[in-house]
């Protein structure tokens, strides 16, 4: 019976080995293909999908995300005096954290999905077949475009998050718990560092990039049939979920 629990242990490691082998593959041969030729007008459409359609769903998280964690600390640091310090707290988590890990579950969960359900449904009928046989690469064609529109987009979608959540806090400092603007705005120009923001920007591109190349990867490699497309969809949306809290620890390291 050890020996059994050994094999799986030993197999579980191995799968996880050739998934992760697989994954640095396909982004290889990606990386290889933008000197060939980058197709803006699939980039732009990419970019149009993943930013523009996405911003109703980013601003209701962070402007929400920035509202609660107000409500959990100002009415403390009120007790303790300080706060002249709440909003550039509630900035640099935001900035440094939150924005960057929201906005890339948030497009794991909504555009990832899309492209392994776009891409998987592609296979299943063949259509990627057809454009090896015209001579097309399927990686230049499809993940390449993708991968460049995530990377560039999700960090403006940060941005754009980081001040939707800012403004959310100040709704709740001012109008809640009694803290004025001035106080709210200086602590954040006294506190941020631009090292705050950019850190979590250079986040953001990279939860972009596993987005993206997860995505990809699953549809290219779904199994046949609608069952198939299914299943890839969901297991793009949890692997990507779960590698992006996992470079976020390491990044955090890395960055700050």
């Amino acid at each position: 019976m050890f020996v059994r629990f050994l094999e799986k242990i030993g197999a579980s490691v191995l799968e996880l080995l050739y998934f992760v082998g697989d994954v640095m593959l396909l982004f290889i041969a990606a990386i290889k293909q933008l000197p060939v030729k980058i197709r803006l007008r699939h980039v732009v459409n990419q970019m149009s999908h993943l930013g523009v359609d996405s911003l109703p769903i980013v601003s209701l998280t962070l402007t929400f995300t920035g509202m609660v964690m107000t409500l959990q600390i100002a009415n403390e640091f009120i007790k303790m005096g300080a706060e002249s310090t709440v909003g550039g707290i509630v900035a640099i988590a935001i900035g440094r954290e939150l924005g960057p890990v929201l906005v890339g579950v948030v497009a794991a969960g909504r555009v990832g999905s899309a492209m392994t359900a776009e891409i998987s449904t592609m296979k299943v009928t063949e259509q990627i077949d057809a454009l090896r046989v015209m001579g097309t690469n399927p990686i230049g064609y499809l993940v390449v475009p993708r991968m460049l529109a995530c990377m560039l987009m999700v960090p403006v979608l940060t941005i754009y998050g980081d001040l939707i959540g800012v403004a959310g806090g100040w709704l709740v400092a001012k109008f809640y718990s009694g803290i004025s603007t001035y106080v709210y705005v200086n602590s954040i120009s006294t506190y941020v560092a631009l090292n705050d923001m950019l850190g979590g920007l250079v986040k953001a591109s990279a939860f972009g990039g596993v987005t993206a190349i997860l995505g990809c990867y699953y549809g290219m490699n779904a199994p046949d049939g609608a069952e198939g497309v299914g299943k890839a969809t969901t297991r793009s949306v949890v692997s990507a979920i779960v590698v992006i809290f996992m470079f976020n620890v390491l990044l955090s390291m890395f960055l700050y």
